[in-house]
C-alpha cells in the first residue's frame, strides 16, 4: 500500500496556516482587514503584505479549505489502493473516536484556564487594535456541562465553538467525512461514480459551500488511485501540473476580507467569491502537487511531515495558547521593549510552546481514541 506522505506534509502547512493567521490577527489585525486605523508598524506593511500572495501563509479561510481538501483526499486513500470495503466501514465507525479525544481534552483545558482567569485576550486587543475580532472570544463564565456537550455532541453536532473557535469546522470533518465513506462504499467501483459525485458537490454549494472541500479532496483521491492513464498523461506534461499548482496557490491567496484589491494582482477578480476562490485555489493546488515529481519530493521534507503528523493537535491547541500565555507575554513586556520586538519575540516562543504541546498531544492523546475503540470492540 503507497503511502503519500507529501499530502501529510500539506495537511501540516494547512493546520500551520491557521495557527499563523491567529497570531497575526490578534497582533497585525490590519493584514487581515487592510485598514490604516488597525496598523501597528510604523510604514504600515501589515497593508501592503496583506495585498500581495505573502498572505497565503496567514490566510486564515484558504488553511481551513486546504485543510478540508487535504483531509478528503485522504478518508478513502487505502481503499481505492485495496478496495477494501471493510475499511470504509471500520472508518466511519471509528471517526467519532478519532476526533473526540483531543477536543475534549483540550476543552478540559481551556476549562481551566478560562476558571482561574488565564484568558487575556480582551485586555490585549485594545492595545494590538484587533478589538473587533479578538477580544470577544472566552468572555463568558465557564460550565462544566457546557463545556461537555460541546465537546462531546454540540460540536459534531452543530459547530458549537464557544470554548475553542476553531471547533466550527468539525462538522465539515465528520459529517462530511461520513457522506464520503458512503458514496464510496456504494458506487466507488460504479464506471458512472463521478456523476455522483457531481450530485454530491451540486448539494453542497446549495447548503453548505465548505462540504464541497472534503468532496473534492475524495474525487481526487479516486481519480489519482484509479485513473493511471489519465494520470501518467497529466503528468508528462510537467508544466501543466506546475501551471495548475501556481493558479491554486493564487486563488488560496486572495485575501480573506474579500473587498475589491484594484492595482493589485487580485484586481481582475469580484470580491463576492471568496470562498470559491479559496476551496478552488485548495482544489487546484492540491491537484498541482499530485502531477509534480518535485513538489512532491519538497513537500516531504522531515519538517513538513513533522507538522502533518501533529496538525489535528495542533490545529485545536494553538488559539487558547495563543489567548493566554502569548498575551501574557505581550503585556508583560510591550510597555518595556516596544510592540515589534515584543511580538517577534512572543512568536518565537509561542511557536515553540505550540509546537511542543501539539507533539505531546499526537504521542500520547490521539491514540486513545483508537485504543477506547479496541476495547470497545473487544467487549
Amino acid at each position: 500500500m503507497k503511502k503519500l506522505d507529501y499530502i501529510d506534509g500539506l495537511k501540516g502547512i494547512g493546520a500551520l496556516m491557521v495557527y499563523l493567521c491567529h497570531f497575526v490577527f490578534a497582533f497585525y489585525y490590519a493584514a487581515y482587514t487592510l485598514l490604516p486605523e488597525h496598523v501597528n508598524t510604523k510604514s504600515g506593511s501589515e497593508i501592503f503584505i496583506g495585498k500581495t500572495p505573502l498572505n497565503f501563509f496567514y490566510n486564515g479561510n484558504g488553511a481551513v479549505c486546504l485543510f478540508l481538501v487535504f483531509s478528503g483526499f485522504v478518508l478513502c486513500l487505502t481503499y481505492f489502493q485495496t478496495r477494501d470495503r471493510g475499511r470504509l466501514k471500520s472508518g466511519a465507525l471509528k471517526r467519532y473516536f478519532r476526533l473526540m479525544p483531543v477536543i475534549l481534552a483540550v476543552n478540559v483545558l481551556i476549562f481551566i484556564l478560562m476558571y482561574f482567569g488565564f484568558y487575556q485576550n480582551a485586555e490585549t486587543a485594545v492595545l494590538t487594535k484587533s478589538v473587533p475580532w479578538f477580544q470577544g472570544f472566552n468572555q463568558f463564565e465557564p460550565g462544566i456541562l457546557s463545556m461537555l456537550y460541546e465537546s462531546l455532541l454540540g460540536c459534531f453536532v452543530r459547530g458549537s465553538n464557544d470554548y475553542n473557535g476553531v471547533l466550527w469546522t468539525i462538522p465539515y470533518l465528520f459529517w462530511g467525512a461520513l457522506v464520503v465513506y458512503l458514496a464510496a462504499f456504494l458506487v466507488g467501483e460504479n464506471p458512472l461514480r463521478y456523476i455522483a459525485y457531481g450530485v454530491m458537490i451540486l448539494a453542497a454549494l446549495k447548503t453548505d459551500i465548505y462540504f464541497v472541500g472534503i468532496f473534492l479532496g475524495f474525487v481526487l483521491c479516486d481519480f489519482f488511485s484509479t485513473q493511471e492513464r489519465l494520470v501518467r498523461l497529466y503528468r508528462r506534461f510537467r508544466l501543466i501540473p506546475l501551471l495548475v499548482f501556481l493558479l491554486g496557490f493564487y486563488l488560496t491567496s486572495y485575501p480573506s476580507i474579500g473587498t475589491e484589491l484594484p492595482g493589485t494582482i487580485y484586481g481582475v477578480l469580484p470580491a463576492a467569491y471568496t470562498v470559491i476562490y479559496h476551496i478552488a485555489g485548495a482544489f487546484l493546488l492540491t491537484a498541482g502537487v499530485l502531477g509534480c515529481d518535485w513538489l512532491q519530493w519538497f513537500f516531504s521534507r522531515k519538517p513538513f511531515l513533522y507538522l502533518g503528523k501533529i496538525s489535528y493537535s495542533l490545529y485545536l491547541l494553538h488559539f487558547p495558547i495563543i489567548a493566554t500565555f502569548s498575551c501574557w507575554f505581550f503585556l508583560k513586556f510591550q510597555g518595556s521593549i516596544g510592540y515589534g520586538l515584543t511580538v517577534g519575540a512572543d512568536f518565537v516562543l509561542t511557536t515553540a510552546l505550540v509546537l511542543t504541546l501539539s507533539s505531546l498531544s499526537s504521542r500520547y492523546l490521539e491514540p486513545l481514541g483508537a485504543r477506547f475503540w479496541k476495547r470497545g470492540g473487544k467487549a
